[in-house]
């Protein structure tokens, strides 16, 4: 973070300032209590369950030189009205302050953590780059990631959702992005949006805050993301896997359940071969190597990038191999075009493995009146590649398959652990649900109950 001081930020925020005013700033902020560090400043939030403000004098004695919160407390503080409007605040002027960054922002339906995370792995061979540590896509987390860039960051990249319209247009007047990306338009929080149409207008808001020097980078993987190119007056390069698009792949194998194909772009045609889980994770390099296009990096650097890179993230396609089991990890959310992609990579692993596949599937949030006929077709979609074992928490809406499969209903995910007694040596297993269903916890006991079946120590 630029250093600033208290006065400079009470200024800023139009606060009531309530500590010394010649304070150093110079690390960002922090909303957990337990992270302060000597130069940050704590963000007293208010949530349904806590109050950052009981938590003010923890933040202090680890270091925090004030808090920012909504009431005067018994402690150095900056009081507004609102601590999140505060931090956009702080963090716009940030921005602008910071001239040589160049500022790259994902949204899309799927897939934006897992392109951020080999996006950092690129532009960090070439200079200093910061990327959320995690989804922090919204009011609060993409302020704070743009608040840890200094004057020596050369890149940012950012997430960024929404949940209603003019979200996204909120988010970019805060970050001013260089380089828009649109991964892809899909049914995630229809529920929400009432219709993809409604939802490509929302994700659009990203390509309509480019300036004419900014790049609109969009994907061909559904009808509405191409369109966005009538709303940007300057470059707009487009990635997929067709010949007419500006950054493809060709010749696309699925070896050992992850990608290798041939990139090319107007720079030439090179190998890759990626380190990372799933057939729709090639969608996701692309992307990554348009912002390399865009940059003018040679492609040779782009294409060993992408073949070196890992997601850093958790919960996403981690695997495990425990005794000769295979557990695939997914459990961070869940919409139908990721479990599709999901089951797809169980099946790639089962038959490499020669073992049983398993999925333990759990509900998918937010699709509204399409969610029963959405779960549905997940459940077809299953039956028709091949999956041994769907194995249903508490979703009857996934129906009950055709062919087969063995289609398992059950209420609980312990009751969906127990079903480890029927799992062999060489299966696979894969975990995926919308991340309310918490199925890492579900993906710890099978793991656990493996273990303690198979005798092995941990």
């Amino acid at each position: 973070m630029i250093t600033l001081t208290a006065g400079e930020i009470a200024l800023l925020v139009g606060g009531e300032l309530h500590c010394d005013r010649d304070l150093l700033i110079s690390k960002a902020p922090v909303f957990d209590s337990r992270l302060a560090t000597p130069g940050s400043f704590f963000l007293a939030l208010k949530g349904e369950v806590r109050d950052g403000h009981d938590f003010v004098s923890e933040a202090y004695r680890l270091g925090s030189m004030f808090s920012l919160t909504t009431q005067l407390i018994d402690g150095p503080c900056i009081v507004v009205k609102d601590v999140i409007l505060a931090l956009s605040t702080v963090a716009t002027f940030i921005r602008a302050r910071l001239h040589n960054l160049t500022v790259i922002a994902i949204t899309g339906s799927q897939g934006k953590t897992s392109t951020k995370d080999l996006m950092a792995h690129m532009l960090a061979t070439v200079g200093p780059t910061v990327a959320p540590a995690d989804s922090f896509n919204n009011d609060l987390g993409l302020p704070l990631t743009l608040l840890e860039c200094d004057e020596r960051t050369r890149f940012c990249i950012l997430e960024m959702g929404a949940r209603h319209k003019g979200d996204l247009t909120r988010l970019c007047e805060i970050a001013k992005p260089d380089i828009g990306i649109v991964l892809a338009v899909g049914t995630a929080h229809i529920g929400e949006f009432g219709s993809q149409r409604a939802i490509a207008e929302t994700k659009a808001e990203l390509i309509q805050s480019l300036g004419v020097k900014g790049i609109a980078i969009l994907g061909t993987y559904d009808e509405f993301t191409p369109a966005m190119a009538a709303l940007h007056k300057g470059t707009v390069l487009t990635f997929g896997e067709k010949n007419e698009v500006d950054v493809r792949a060709a010749d696309i194998e699925i070896r050992e359940g992850r990608p290798h194909f041939d990139l090319v772009t107007k720079a030439g045609r090179d190998a890759v071969g990626m380190r990372v889980v799933g057939a729709h994770q090639v969608a996701n390099a692309l992307a990554v190597a348009a912002v390399g296009t865009a940059l003018a990096l040679p492609i040779e650097l782009i294409a060993s990038s992408l073949s070196t890179a890992e997601i850093s993230s958790k919960w996403r396609m981690e695997l495990h191999d425990v005794d000769d089991l295979l557990i695939i990890n997914d459990s961070y959310n869940a919409n139908p075009a990721s479990m599709a992609a999901a089951l797809h990579s169980l099946t790639f692993f089962a038959q490499e493995r020669g073992g049983q596949s398993w999925a333990f599937i759990g509900k998918m949030h937010e699709l509204g009146e399409s969610g029963a006929s959405a779960s549905a077709d997940v459940g077809t979609l299953a039956s028709v590649i091949g999956i041994d074992h769907f194995v249903v928490v508490n979703a009857p809406e996934y129906g009950s398959g055709v062919g087969p499969m063995q289609f398992h209903h059950v209420a609980t995910t312990a009751d969906a652990a127990v079903f480890v007694d029927h799992v062999s040596p060489g299966d696979v297993v894969l975990i995926k649900a919308s991340r309310a269903e918490r199925f890492e916890l579900l993906a710890d006991d099978i793991k656990a109950r493996w273990i303690h079946r198979s005798g092995v120590e941990q």
